[in-house]
This record gives C-alpha cells, sequence and structure tokens, in this order.
C-alpha cells in the first residue's frame, strides 16, 4: 500500500471510530441526563451526609465552590425517578460497568433501559459512588467545576473504547447503519422499534419497515416487498475487495429478482477499490442503482442528504 493510500486509510479508521464515539454519546443520553439534573431542586432533596457516604469535607468543598450538589453527589430519590442517572454518577466516579458489577453493584440494566430500581439498590449505588467522588473531591487541592465534566468524559471514553473493541463485524457497516437510525429518529418518522437475533426492525409512518439485519444489510419493505436494498462492504485489504463486492452483489441480485422495481444501493470503503473492482461496478449498473464510498457517506454532508433522499428518509 502506497504513503498516501496508508494514510488515507487511516484516516477513515479514524473518522469512523469518532463518529462510532459520538453515536454512543448520543445513544446513552448523556448530554440530556446531565441537562436533566441540572433542572432538579436539589435543595428540596433531603442531604443526610452520613446515610449518602459523602464526606463532610468533600460536601463543603463543593458548597463553597456555588456548585450544585446534584451534580456531583448521587441521591436515591434522583436515581429512582430515571434509574438511567446511574450512568451519570457512575462515570462521575470513573468506574466501569464490569467494576461495579465486581462489587456486587451490577448497573447495566438500569442504565440500559428504565428499569425499577428499588430503595435498597438506589441507597447502595449511591452510597459506593459518593464515597468515591468524595475521596476524589478530597485529593484535589481546589475544586474546578468543569473538572466534572472531564471526569465523565474519560469514563464515557473508555466505555466507548470497549464497545469499539467488541463490536463484531464491519465497523463501517455499524457506523452507517446509526446513522441511518439516528436520521429516522430525528425526522420523528419511527412508529415502533423491534429488536430481533438478527438485527432491529423500526416501523416508519408511511408504513414501511426498516430492517437493519444482513442480505440485505439494510432493507426497506412496503406490503412485505421490498423497496429498497443496501449492501456496506467496509474493509480497507484491495485483496479482498472482489470477494466482498461479490457478496454485496448476490444480495442485490436477490433484492431485484424477488422485486425488479427495488432500488439497490452498493456503499464501499473507497480506499480499497482497485481498477478491476471498479469495472466489476460499472458492468453491474442492471443491478447496482447507486453507488457511494464509506468516507463520502460519512465525511460528506451533500453525499448524506442524497442517500437519504433515495432511502426517502
Amino acid at each position: 500500500m502506497s504513503s498516501n493510500k496508508e494514510k488515507e486509510s487511516w484516516t477513515i479508521d479514524q473518522i469512523t471510530k469518532s463518529e462510532f464515539f459520538h453515536q454512543k454519546l448520543h445513544e446513552w443520553g448523556l448530554l440530556e441526563i446531565a441537562y436533566e439534573l441540572e433542572s432538579i431542586k436539589g435543595e428540596d432533596l433531603e442531604w443526610n451526609l452520613e446515610d449518602l457516604n459523602i464526606t463532610t469535607k468533600a460536601w463543603n468543598r463543593v458548597i463553597h465552590r456555588g456548585i450544585k450538589p446534584i451534580r456531583v453527589f448521587a441521591h436515591p430519590e434522583v436515581l429512582q425517578q430515571n434509574p438511567k442517572r446511574v450512568g451519570y454518577y457512575r462515570m462521575l466516579a470513573m468506574v466501569s460497568q464490569k467494576s461495579m458489577a465486581r462489587v456486587g453493584l451490577s448497573v447495566n440494566r438500569y442504565e440500559g433501559e428504565q428499569n425499577h430500581l428499588d430503595d435498597s439498590a438506589a441507597s447502595e449505588i449511591s452510597r459506593h459512588l459518593n464515597k468515591i467522588v468524595s475521596i476524589l473531591i478530597e485529593h484535589d487541592e481546589k475544586v474546578d467545576d468543569r473538572e466534572f465534566d472531564l471526569w465523565r468524559g474519560m469514563a464515557a471514553g473508555s466505555q466507548a473504547q470497549g464497545s469499539w473493541q467488541n463490536t463484531k463485524g464491519d465497523r463501517a457497516e455499524f457506523v452507517i447503519k446509526e446513522l441511518i437510525k439516528r436520521r429516522v429518529r430525528k425526522k420523528g418518522l419511527v412508529i415502533e422499534e423491534m429488536s430481533h437475533g438478527k438485527g432491529e426492525t423500526l416501523k416508519l409512518k408511511d408504513g414501511r419497515l426498516l430492517i437493519l439485519g444482513s442480505e440485505p444489510d439494510i432493507g426497506i419493505y412496503k406490503d412485505e416487498l421490498i423497496q429498497i436494498a443496501v449492501e456496506i462492504k467496509g474493509g480497507i485489504d484491495p485483496a479482498g475487495v472482489l470477494e466482498r463486492f461479490g457478496a454485496a452483489l448476490k444480495s442485490l441480485r436477490r433484492a431485484k429478482q424477488e422485486n425488479p422495481n427495488s432500488v439497490t444501493i452498493l456503499i464501499m470503503q473507497g480506499v480499497s477499490l482497485t481498477s478491476k473492482a471498479e469495472e466489476e461496478i460499472e458492468k453491474s449498473k442492471t443491478i447496482i442503482d447507486h453507488f457511494f464510498t464509506i468516507e463520502d457517506v460519512i465525511g460528506n454532508e451533500d453525499v448524506r442528504k442524497h442517500l437519504f433522499k433515495i432511502l426517502k428518509i
């Protein structure tokens, strides 16, 4: 691989990873939870420092800096109102979900879904996280409000890195699917979402079903008939590009056989395309209606808008 090609492939890898992290920020609702907590009147709560495992020294340092305690210390009532808030305080304490489970306080179910959090669990989680945060505050000579955002950011980045490493299959495919999901949610087009073994199905307001799965990677159906088929093939190794293209073509051909009027879209890693692969794509225009590179879909807003227009989202 030439030096320029190598730099280009690394750039695409960086963009893909950065977009993955960005998507996790929204998926976990970190901003929404932070704003939600700032709107709560913490002064209406009873702050018994001993019961909450908050040290007097840490409490005073926060109060004297004019920082709202609700932003720093977990309160059981606040967690019970919305269990997803557990993630905010866990990240503030800079501890992982796995480490919480190891101390007997598994929090995944609370952070992932709006599951019920009982009094005992809310109290235990609050006390544990408050102990850690109190120690961190005591170790700082001066409390800085912005530092709390950095603490959460460090933990969120570590968690996103773990998710990135655990992502199975094609990461570029995952990122593009997430872009599509975010688009339909943002536009208010989704009326129901269902997860299944092969992926996810989103029921849209216009009666179409948007299925994120495999073969095709993205399929849009109406009255059980495929309307749009999208195949996404990442990978930067030119040696395997024809094999990846062949697999995608097979899937898109199947969509055309099922519905000759269906629209087919192929999205591939541009940096991996050889002249032979480009020839094969050109020769397959009867099967491939639209072709995009992953680089353009992720990095070019105009291209993204064009793709959304084809998908009618």
